[in-house]
């Protein structure tokens, strides 16, 4: 059995107007008097009438599209942190009336590799580029003129809007945490500091380490590693104590790295907290049910994605094209992986 769904002349014939009537009011168009406007929408509402997309792109010359980009490392190697985000992306969306295309990217895009193709096709109004993407890629992406916002990522070559979380609070949060706490030999561990918002995060560690006059000893951070993994954090860890036998609290550049941490200290047969305490960042959906469950910094993973959506729809609809920011702030969690020195 074939189901009919209504189309727009019978909006038109029920309203008793024309369908390029029914049209401009679908797309906020021409002069209609606010008692037509009135009756058509009710006859839409009345006959669950669902314009066509593109009937509507044809309209308003959009396509009713976001393209989503993210490497397929950031996916894979950092837990559900972009998944959240993007989560964050699909709910604004269905809020705006956007579909959102998710595409995932190599992390060493190189000349001549080819570009997504929502962005060869021109089938997206605006793109969204969650974390750290090659350089070139980004470059690219911006000469194709098409209105972009970066979440959690700052690329030091060129500005774009972007989204960013208070990074460099939430290492001053952490550390200070850990200072409160008495303790002064606090080491950091992290990989992938080339990425901003790693960066960012050792600067709010030195930040209150010199607040609060404890001298900055570089062979208490350790950051050689490329990727945020479990692997590398406990890598990190390995190295950190090779060089420091007085260590009493870590701070790790986000959970992932804190959990191969935690696995090395255990490994090893230190007690957390008792002889070292531990700290992450991003409050991971899984840090509760660690033993002992994380003390980290939460990150609003989902309103990190609805405000990036929220940026973009503004740039999309806006003559005015200029870079625009926003920070999302962050929160101490305590847990039971710090505690206070005796």
């Amino acid at each position: 059995m074939q189901i009919l769904y209504p189309t727009i002349k019978d909006v038109a014939a029920k309203a008793n107007v024309s369908t390029a009537t029914v049209s401009h009011v679908i797309n906020n168009k021409g002069r209609i008097s606010p008692e037509t406007i009135k009756k058509v929408l009710k006859t839409i509402k009345q006959l669950k009438y669902h314009p066509s997309r593109s009937a509507r792109g044809l309209a308003s010359h959009k396509t009713g599209n976001i393209g989503f980009i993210v490497t397929s490392d950031h996916f894979l190697k950092t837990e559900a942190f972009y998944t959240r985000i993007f989560l964050g992306v699909e709910f604004e969306a269905h809020r705006h009336d956007y579909y959102v295309l998710l595409t995932t990217t190599k992390s060493d895009f190189k000349k001549g590799d080819s570009l997504p193709r929502f962005v060869l096709e021109q089938s997206i109004d605006g793109i969204i580029v969650a974390g750290k993407i090659p350089k070139l890629l980004l470059e690219t992406l911006c000469e194709q003129k098409i209105p972009l916002v970066i979440l959690d990522y700052i690329p030091k070559y060129f500005e774009c809007s972007s989204v960013l979380i208070d990074n460099v609070r939430g290492g001053i949060l952490a550390t200070n945490h850990l200072i409160e706490y008495g303790h002064k030999n606090i080491a950091f561990i992290s990989g992938e500091i080339s990425h901003s918002s790693i960066s960012d995060r050792l600067r709010g560690y030195k930040q209150a380490l010199n607040d609060s006059n404890i001298e900055i000893d570089e062979k208490l951070i350790e950051t050689s590693d490329d990727y945020l993994s479990m692997q590398n954090g406990y890598k990190a860890t390995e190295r950190l104590f090779k060089k420091n036998k007085n260590v009493t609290a870590i701070f790790a550049g986000n959970d992932t790295i804190a959990i191969g941490a935690m696995q090395y200290l255990k490994d090893n047969n230190f007690n957390i907290p008792n002889d070292i305490s531990l700290v992450g960042f991003d409050d991971a959906e899984t840090n509760s049910l660690l033993t002992p469950p994380l003390t980290t910094i939460q990150v609003p993973k989902i309103d990190l994605g609805i405000e990036g959506l929220q940026l973009l729809v503004n740039i999309i609809n806006s003559e005015n094209k200029m870079i625009k920011k926003s920070i999302v702030p962050v929160e101490l969690k305590l847990r039971e992986s710090t505690k206070p020195r005796l």
